[in-house]
Formats: structure tokens, sequence, C-alpha cells
């Protein structure tokens, strides 16, 4: 389904920007829009195709895509939509991946803590984190951060490198950790309390019960028998998450100005760049599909009792 879908998706982008206010021409011409006459406009606009109907328009962008791998170009940053996304897609993806792993791995800590002991300081601490953070958007959780850690603590904010120059290995890894940290902190709360629930079910589950019978050690019963069962759950969590994660990452890059395809898709909204906002837009849809299916095929992983067909 991965193809038709991601086909409707850019269908419908290309669909609204007919009916949106924004003229492409104004983004194009620029300045030089109020001194060109209505004759000339509606030359350029013929050459460029705008009076087309959406799905020509749709067409001839699809056929090149596919064929050419030509994904138009940026009206609003005046280079080819390809170098744009192979400048900006990295960084995001970057975001994106580390946010993940800190988020899964401090679910799978905190969750299987708080399951093993339940009531106690942990697992208080860790259900009343998860519930509060649960109501509170990334934005307003990357602006906490930024002023404790980066006004308080002087921790390196904004882009990623310092002054301007350019990006290191160095650079990127200090000034991914509050971005990536945020990403973590938005997507914690739902992966958290599944863990804690389904280590929870499982340790009452009669295999549980045997290996404790047999008198293996509690961290052994827990980690060996009881977490593999419970994280099927778990699995169908990231994968539902992922449309939040990618909408996340993008929230998060703009707080903290990072170099990724957030601040181009804004630009692209407000200046109507149709090419880019189509292209990001069906990246985008594209991400979340294999995260989906990526999702599913974990399934046989970790469980392989469970039946692909």
């Amino acid at each position: 389904m991965a193809l038709p879908v991601t086909a409707a998706v850019s269908m419908a982008t290309f669909w609204l920007a007919s009916i949106s206010p924004f003229n492409p021409l104004v983004a194009y011409l620029g300045t030089r829009y109020e001194r060109t006459s209505v004759a000339e406009r509606d030359a350029l606009a013929g050459e460029l195709g705008l009076n087309d109907s959406w799905i020509a328009i749709w067409g001839r962008w699809a056929r090149d895509v596919v064929l050419h791998w030509d994904w138009g170009q940026s009206r609003s940053l005046a280079r080819p939509v390809s170098e744009v996304l192979a400048d900006r897609l990295p960084y995001t993806l970057m975001l994106a991946g580390t946010g993940l792993v800190l988020a899964v791995v401090l679910s799978l800590v905190l969750g299987v803590r708080a399951a093993r002991y339940p009531g106690g300081p942990t697992d208080r601490i860790a259900t009343g984190l998860g519930y509060a953070l649960q109501g509170i958007p990334p934005f307003v959780v990357a602006l906490v951060v930024i002023g404790v850690f980066a006004l308080g603590l002087g921790m390196p904010v904004g882009g990623a490198s310092d002054g301007g120059a350019d990006p290191t290995w160095g650079s990127i890894a200090r000034h991914i950790v509050l971005p990536a940290s945020v990403l973590a902190l938005s997507q914690l709360p739902w992966l958290l309390l599944n863990v804690r629930s389904s280590v929870l079910a499982a340790l009452t589950e009669d295999h549980v019960t045997a290996a404790r019978g047999r008198g293996l050690k509690d961290r052994t019963v827990v980690w060996r028998h009881a977490l593999p069962g419970a994280l099927l759950p778990f699995v169908t969590v990231i994968g539902a998450r992922l449309p939040e994660l990618v909408t996340g990452a993008l929230l998060v890059e703009t707080v903290f100005s990072w170099p990724g395809l957030a601040s181009a898709t804004v630009e692209a909204a407000v200046s109507g760049d149709f090419p880019l906002l189509a292209a990001v837009t069906v990246l985008t849809c594209l991400a979340v599909l294999i995260g989906s299916m990526l999702a599913d095929a974990l399934y046989l992983f970790v469980d392989p009792r469970v039946d692909d067909a």
C-alpha cells in the first residue's frame, strides 16, 4: 500500500496548492512582481505551466521524480529541490533517529524497573513523569530546556555549530544533545507507560512463574523471560508514534534552529513554494510508511512464533 498511499498524499498536496490563496508568481518574481505587467505575468505563468490543471501539474512532477529523480526547483530558496533535500535531510534523520533511540532506551530502563518494583520510588517518579509529559507539546518542553540548560548552564543551543562555522562531528554531537533530548521526552510517556504495563502483565504469566520456581535471579526472569513477550505491544506503539515523531522533529528543529527540513518546510509553506513542500510531504509520508513496515517486521525478530502470513 505504500506506493498508492504516497501517490494519493502527493496528489492531495498539489490539489491543496491549486485552491490555496498563495500566488506562486509572487514567490518566483519577488520584488519584481509589482513592476511586471499583467501581460508579462500571464506569459510567465503560461511558460511555467501555472495555468494548467492541478492534475496535469502533478502528472509532470510525478513523471520527472520517477523517471529522472527531478523534484523540481525551489522558488523560495532558488535551488533545485534535490539539493535542498540532500543538504537538510541527513540532519533531520539524525535528530529523529537519536531522539527515538534515547526514548526507547529510557523507556525500557525506567519502565522495566518500575514494573519490577510497583509502588516504589522509581515507579512513582516514572509514572508521574509520563502522565505529566503527555499533555505538554514538544515546543513547550524545548523552551523549558533552553531556559534551564542553555541559559542557565551554558550548554550549546541553536544550529549545529558555533558562530556560523562549518559543522563538524564534534560540534554536531554537542549541539544535538538538547534537541534530541527534547524529542525523546516528547515520545517518552507513551513508550514508558506501555513498557511498564506490558511487563507487569508478563510477570504474571505461567512461563515467568515457572522461571522463578526454578530459582533464577529476579533480574534474569524480568529481562530474559518477561520482557521479550512484553516487547510486542511496545513495538506496536513505536510504529504508531512515528508520525508524531516526524512532526515533533520539525517543531524541535524550528525552536533549536537545527539545520534540517523544518526551516525549509516553514519557508516553503509561507512563500507558496509547492515543489519543495510536495517533496517534504512525500518524504515524510514515506518515512512513516517505512517505519510502520519495519515495526511489523520487528515482530518476527522479537517473537518468531508470530505468523507473518
